[in-house]
């Protein structure tokens, strides 16, 4: 390989402001050459128009490989909506399923990762921003809630194991979120910065003990909480401290760290130099959502060149991606998939209910 030069997109992750490129974009992307985008509910109105946004962001870059990123969890998170698509169980739906029938739900969160990830494969997608591995504890901000497959470490790993296998086997690459954990956050960290003052001996037995068991996945997404105990004043996102000594020490997760959106109010300062921030503190790829070109331009302007140990673990996650060779499950069998997911979740859910 010494004669080939390796791609070296820029440490970032960006939006998109519509449903197709503006001529803005198209040359501002391909001037920035991110390592990738990511789409919401804005970006997207149909299976057509949705493939159409993301070949051109291939086209864009050079890239046909470029991770595009989506949050498709199921329940209040899912940026692909009916009519166009199915409707999707909450991760909560599965762990309730737990309770009673562990292998049942594990079988449906293994089936509705499948038959997710064959949706996201047909839109143009690689990568969904899931499964969430956060605990949830009663009395805390709804933020998580129904987000989580449970309250204990023995039921949300089996779930999300299958949902990461389910994925994988389906050629969409799961993003474990939120890291270190977020289940103990207060308020919404979209609008505000939670405050988790539990000991670090609490938060290492319960709160990273998920992260801890799935750390081979090849991609994470941070948390925006203050961790008291572990560092007082900046939140884990762009906190050195619990990247090195809770994300990669504790933990001992290796992968591609990605922050979590840096536009959320839980963050302080300009996006410029959250985007400082956060790559300093040790996040390998700063991740921008809304699509704002001013706030673009100031990502981009702060983030370098993927180099060094972001670059190989930027590269594990590309590799994966261009490693998936998935033909589309025929339709007999999204149909059987169908039919067995909904015999499975019938005892706690069914498609017709309002979320």
């Amino acid at each position: 390989m010494s004669g080939l030069e390796v791609r070296k997109p820029r440490a970032c992750i960006l939006g998109v402001e519509g449903t197709e490129l503006s001529n803005w974009e198209k040359g501002f992307f391909r001037e920035a050459d991110p390592y990738g985008f990511i789409l919401f509910a804005r970006n997207v109105t149909d299976l057509k128009q949705v493939k159409a946004l993301n070949n051109q962001l291939r086209e864009v870059v050079g890239n046909i490989n470029v991770p595009i990123f989506v949050d498709q969890e199921g329940g209040r998170v899912m940026r692909l909506k009916p009519p166009h698509w199915r409707k999707i169980p909450a991760a909560g739906v599965f762990g309730q399923l737990f309770e009673t029938a562990p292998e049942n739900a594990r079988e449906a969160a293994y089936i509705n990762a499948r038959l997710m990830a064959a949706d996201l494969r047909d839109a143009g997608f690689n990568i969904t921003c899931a499964p969430v591995l956060d605990i949830r504890f009663p009395g805390m901000s709804d933020v998580v809630g129904d987000r989580s497959y449970g309250s204990t470490v023995e039921q949300i790993v089996p779930l999300a194991s299958a949902v990461a296998a389910g994925l994988l086997d389906g050629g969409i690459a799961p993003v474990i979120k939120h890291i270190p954990g977020h289940g103990r956050a207060s308020v919404d960290s979209h609008k505000d910065l939670p405050i988790v003052t539990a000991s670090r001996e609490e938060l290492s037995r319960l709160d990273f003990e998920p992260f801890r068991q799935m750390k081979d996945v090849v991609a994470a997404m941070s948390a925006h909480l203050l961790f008291t105990a572990i560092d007082d004043q900046r939140p884990g996102t762009v906190s050195a401290k619990v990247i090195s000594e809770i994300v990669r020490g504790d933990i001992g997760f290796e992968n591609l760290l990605i922050s979590d959106d840096l536009s959320m109010e839980a963050l302080s300062g300009s996006i410029a130099s959250r985007t400082h921030e956060c790559l300093a503190a040790g996040c390998d790829i700063a991740l921008h959502c809304n699509g704002k070109r001013t706030e673009m331009e100031e990502v981009v302007s702060m983030a370098p060149k993927l180099a060094g140990e972001a670059l190989t673990r930027s590269q594990l996650l590309s590799n994966q991606i261009a490693g998936f060779n998935i033909t589309q499950p025929p339709s007999a069998q999204i149909a059987d998939w169908q039919a067995r997911l909904a015999e499975l979740l019938s005892p706690v859910w069914s498609a017709g209910e309002q979320a």
